[in-house]
């Protein structure tokens, strides 16, 4: 082996592999102290762009099951206060059937009357003053509730109709139980306002089964892309502790090995003397 002094080889070695290795140390710290393994663009492109993606569904999917519960509670309000309507419809089926008979007397008449009329008030109250985060729950609008997983074909939207709610909608506005006639055919029309109630209430229930079932579903996507995402991006802790140790012994072998090839050079000066 020939012996130069211009070129000491073995030291460019040495001083390229510590550069490599703190390059390397510096990653691994980074990766210990944020617990991402994929901390820029330059560690892994194509994982940061599948991570990336992997977030975007997620943070859809977490909206989404969100906008399925507020819609689960507008229509679970309008429930309430449609079964708060069914009890009243039953006093009325009540009074009226007491209406209908004959032998009452003109102040009994009236004074079933004016019952009959308070109730029809406190439905036109009831489907004026309901309402859920300050939207009106009874209006000709139909409810729309908007679930996605961040791409237009994972999109769908839900839509209920709850309608108006009133003595009008409900064709009981014109009845009276002024006489029996009147009462007999108020009370049909009273069956028949307990048959469109009832209707109403079960396009909602089917309606809270379907955003419910949305909703668990939505949870469970959340779920699993978040352990997708974390397999991604997330550091293995152990291994990247492992890999320090590594790196911090091949540090100081490195400059260890970079004074012993600058020592070895200095040997030759022992030829010249």
């Amino acid at each position: 082996m020939s012996i130069t002094l211009l070129n000491n080889i073995s030291s460019l070695v040495a001083e390229n592999a510590v550069s490599n290795t703190q390059t390397k140390l510096q990653s691994t710290l980074q990766q210990l102290s944020t617990g991402l393994k994929i901390n820029s663009g330059a560690d892994d492109p194509a994982g940061l762009s599948i991570a990336a993606g992997l977030g975007a569904s997620i943070s859809a999917l977490t909206q989404s099951s969100q906008n399925a519960s507020d819609g689960i509670g507008f229509l679970q309000t309008a429930d309430g206060a449609l079964s708060q309507v069914n009890t009243i419809l039953n006093q009325a089926v009540t009074i009226a059937t007491e209406a209908s008979t004959g032998g009452l007397t003109t102040a009994q008449s009236t004074a079933l009357d004016t019952e009959f009329q308070s109730i029809l008030t406190e439905i036109n109250n009831i489907g004026s003053t309901t309402n859920y985060n300050g939207t009106a729950v009874f209006s000709a609008t139909a409810n729309t509730t908007f679930t996605s997983d961040g791409t237009s074909a994972g999109a769908t939207t839900t839509s209920t109709s709850v309608g108006a709610l009133s003595s009008t909608t409900l064709a009981l506005n014109a009845d009276v139980l002024t006489s029996a006639t009147k009462a007999q055919t108020a009370l049909t029309d009273i069956t028949a306002a307990i048959d469109t109630v009832s209707a109403t209430r079960g396009t909602i229930g089917a309606s809270i089964n379907q955003l419910t079932s949305t909703s668990n579903v939505e949870t469970t996507q959340v779920q699993n892309l978040t352990s997708a995402q974390n397999n991604v991006q997330n550091a293995d802790i152990a291994s990247v502790t492992s890999n320090l140790t590594q790196y911090n012994i091949l540090e100081q072998t490195g400059f260890a090995a970079i004074q012993q090839s600058q020592s070895a050079e200095q040997n030759v000066l022992k030829l010249l003397q």
